[in-house]
């Protein structure tokens, strides 16, 4: 798709933060403190991202995952504000999910995904 088509497809907001690489603010996000069973789902293109038991609370203030679905998402080394983050993205229409780091649980991967709310859709468990 196109820019323009992004444009129309999206929110605003949507636009901002999977195009052009935004954040929301912390503790805004409606999946934040949302645990229910299911799937999370890129925002743009419904591709498959997260299952929901790799959900976890972090108390960072966006949604937190210790797994991503394999080969669902794109690392890229981010410089940007002064700091060396690895950005995630989605595999299949590049849109910006959040960042990833090394301070997950111990007891599992020890991976936390910082995805923003806005990025990703929640699909209950039939």
């Amino acid at each position: 798709m196109t820019e323009k088509d992004w444009k129309e497809k999206l929110t605003p907001e949507e636009y901002y933060i999977l195009r052009e690489k935004g954040t929301e603010r912390p503790f805004s996000g409606k999946y934040n403190d949302f645990f229910e069973k299911g799937s999370y789902v890129c925002a743009a293109c419904g591709n498959k991202l997260f299952n929901s038991d790799a959900k976890f609370d972090s108390s960072c203030g966006w949604p937190s995952f210790d797994q991503a679905i394999e080969g669902s998402v794109i690392y890229t080394k981010d410089t940007s504000h002064g700091m060396i983050r690895t950005e995630v993205t989605c595999a299949k229409c590049n849109g910006h999910l959040g960042h990833v780091f090394d301070d997950g649980p111990k007891d599992t991967t020890g991976t936390r995904y910082c995805m923003n709310s806005v990025s990703i859709k929640f699909i209950p468990a039939n």
